[in-house]
């Protein structure tokens, strides 16, 4: 899912009295010959206003950094682990894109495709509604989201272990009315991505999770990484997620990290590490997942003014270098991941975040210094 925590920030401050624990320094790993130092006070600086745990790493011409910040868990000063496992919500859409694609590539699917071919009936006005349309969100497909109660209600809470279907999320969205006519605009769906997971099944005879394990994460060996469907827990070691309850008149943290993903599906369910995304988005990235015509596809925006294209985005840094890659929110665990386009740097960051306030600035200067400095 895409990160949504700005709606959540002020109904949460009264969490923050929850995350006011022992807070261990950020821990080095393979230090590189530059010097790191900013980098660390930054990432303690997010776990100090807005962030039980963090961590970070970022690959370059040095070799391999890492970080930690904050603890793992609640009411203990347990650190966050180096290689810790995390739900990486919408990132999972540039896999499930770039499988997608790769399907285009060979001739399976094109882009042009209409929703109905592939998905007859499922979609009101489907005909007029591409592949292309829903990898940039620019289909008109309402959001399923906005039809769920989210945090900080209690019945959100009470359903972290229910299953869901694509099906029935689909069905829920496509009750609303459309946000656009299809090309029109852009307006974020996670519902065009379960749209797309269903479309690979239809495609390949298997699931997108059974596609993107054997064209991204085995070839890659990608060890950290899964797709746990309406598995609960996280495998390996991570640190715990939380979200805000409203109690009475209250809003506390509560230990979200044991859910059923199925809640976010092909638009969001993915466990990874900083490692593995940081390989996945330097082969993407770097042209060795598609073709460059693809990948040109990927890299070209759905509307003019908005850096989004099929399934990753981009941004501008300070010292002028381009980076691509995606971000992600689910719920419990906020993530972001970039390369730049000569797979010299990446970075990946990740947090639990405790609501006290909105870390995008933050993180988005982290990233800029991770790759500029």
């Amino acid at each position: 899912m895409k990160r949504v925590h700005r709606a959540m920030v002020t109904v949460a401050a009264a969490a923050t009295a929850l995350a006011v624990v022992a807070v261990p320094s950020a821990a080095f790993a393979s230090p590189q010959k530059t010097d790191r130092s900013g980098l660390r006070q930054g990432l303690d600086d997010i776990t100090a206003n807005g962030a039980v745990g963090a961590l970070m790493e970022v690959r370059g011409d040095g070799g391999e950094w890492r970080a930690t910040s904050g603890v793992a868990e609640l009411g203990t000063t347990r650190e966050v682990p180096t290689h810790g496992r995390f739900r990486v919500g919408s990132i999972t859409k540039t896999f499930v894109a770039t499988v997608v694609l790769q399907l285009v590539d060979e001739g399976w699917l094109r882009l042009d495709d209409s929703v109905e071919r592939w998905m007859p009936g499922v979609v009101p006005g489907g005909d007029r509604i591409t592949v292309r349309q829903l990898l940039n969100h620019t289909s008109g497909v309402p959001d399923y989201r906005q039809t769920l109660p989210m945090p900080p209600t209690p019945e959100f809470e009470a359903d972290r272990f229910r299953t869901w279907t694509a099906t029935e999320l689909i069905r829920r969205a496509v009750a609303q009315a459309p946000t656009s006519e299809p090309g029109a605009r852009y307006a974020y769906s996670n519902t065009g991505y379960l749209l797309l997971g269903e479309i690979i099944r239809k495609v390949t005879g298997r699931s997108y999770a059974r596609e993107i394990e054997r064209r991204l994460i085995k070839p890659l060996r990608l060890r950290g990484t899964s797709l746990p469907g309406t598995s609960s827990g996280i495998p390996g070691p991570h640190p715990h997620g939380y979200i805000p309850v409203r109690q009475g008149n209250e809003t506390q943290l509560v230990d979200f990290t044991r859910m059923n993903p199925s809640l976010m599906g092909a638009g969001g369910e993915m466990i990874s590490t900083t490692e593995d995304l940081n390989r996945f988005m330097a082969e993407l990235v770097g042209g060795r997942l598609l073709s460059s015509r693809l990948l040109d596809e990927m890299k070209t925006a759905g509307v003019e003014g908005r850096q989004y294209g099929l399934g990753l985005q981009w941004q501008d840094t300070s010292c002028g270098v381009r980076v691509y890659g995606n971000d992600g929110d689910a719920l419990a665990y906020q993530a972001w991941s970039f390369s730049t386009e000569d797979r010299r740097r990446q970075v990946t960051i990740a947090l639990t975040p405790d609501f006290r306030g909105d870390p995008d600035d933050a993180v988005e200067a982290l990233l800029d210094k991770a790759i500029c400095d």
